[in-house]
Order: C-alpha cells, then structure tokens, then sequence
C-alpha cells in the first residue's frame, strides 16, 4: 500500500501545469510518480482541466440569397444532414401516396 500524498502548493501547481501543457491524466501521474486515480481525484477536487483545442470555423460557401429554395430531399441539402450518420449515401426517403 502506498503512503499517503500530502498534497502542497507546489505539487497541485505541477499538476495543473502538466494539464495545461496537454498531458492526459496517465502520463501526469506517471510524470509525478503517483497513482492515476490519485492525480484524477486531486485533479478534479482543484480544477485541473487540459485547456479545450482551438477549433477553426467552418468555411461556408457563398451562395446567392436570392437563389430558389431547394424542395424537400434534395442531394444537396440531403447529403448534409446525413453525412457521418448511418444514413450517408442512402436517398431521400420520399413519402408514398397510396
């Protein structure tokens, strides 16, 4: 059984340093030479969190605002709303009159 950690200022500043620089909470306790469970716990109780990665904004393509509305199914706006689903590639399941 391991000793307890009595957790200091400079060991929680280490800690949220490590996370800072991107390192996931395996490679911090290894990097600090405790337990995972123990630096996630500690982690967690003082806010260490790795900062969120910078997301690009998507380029859209100009359209003209004036252009027709587009009907119901088109490939077009079809194929984006499936696109990455279980859906991808499938046609635009139109209704049946009977």
């Amino acid at each position: 059984m391991r000793a307890r950690v009595v957790w200091t200022a400079d060991l929680d500043g280490q800690m949220r340093a490590l996370r800072m620089a991107g390192l996931t909470w395996d490679a911090v306790a290894l990097d600090m030479g405790l337990g995972r469970n123990t630096v996630l716990e500690r982690g967690r109780r003082i806010g260490a969190r790795r900062p969120r990665p910078q997301q690009q904004p998507i380029a859209m393509a100009e359209e003209a605002a004036d252009r027709p509305t587009r009907p119901p199914g088109h490939p077009d706006t079809w194929g984006l709303i499936t696109a990455g689903t279980v859906l991808q590639g499938a046609p635009y399941p139109f209704p049946v009159f009977l």
